[in-house]
């Protein structure tokens, strides 16, 4: 028989942040966070430990008992980068974190927080970490951005 050779794989087309937040969704802003920080890692070496914290979604009744036993904690916010920093303005932050919401939650009671974010950021803040809560994928991307550049 003839020796067998592999094709190469395609070459799709790279999906951008704003193919994946068009949806308008929570899940699509943090998509679109996560494939901007990919794509920057150059820039900001410490985007390498950006990561998400997954305590929100919809879960089998068994997966959400497993996930608890395992740690699962409400109101811990979605996206958190270990980088402590401290700015020009002699502010020190341990790291950042960042809670996602829908854009058309803005306008909200507590900006679509629930009581328990809202306690998980006041505690945050209290320990010494930068909290944002962003709308948009462009708004968690400045956020980043910003603490990292060191000018928040």
């Amino acid at each position: 028989p003839p020796p067998f050779k592999p094709e190469p794989p395609k070459q799709g087309k790279k999906i951008t942040p704003e193919q994946l937040a068009a949806s308008g969704s929570e899940d699509g802003h943090q998509m679109a966070v996560f494939c901007w920080a990919a794509d920057n890692c150059g820039q900001y070496s410490a985007l390498k430990w950006l990561h998400s914290i997954p305590n929100g979604g919809s879960r089998h009744i068994a997966e959400a008992g497993k996930m608890v036993g395992a740690g699962l904690r409400s109101g811990i916010w979605d996206i958190f980068l270990p980088c402590p920093i401290q700015t020009e303005w002699a502010k020190q932050y341990a790291g950042l974190y960042i809670e996602m919401k829908e854009p058309k939650r803005r306008k909200h009671r507590n900006g679509g927080l629930s009581d328990e974010q809202v306690d998980f950021g006041t505690y945050a803040r209290y320990m010494g970490y930068y909290c944002a809560v962003c709308y948009t994928w462009e708004e968690a991307r400045d956020i980043i951005v910003r603490y990292l550049e060191l000018k928040v």
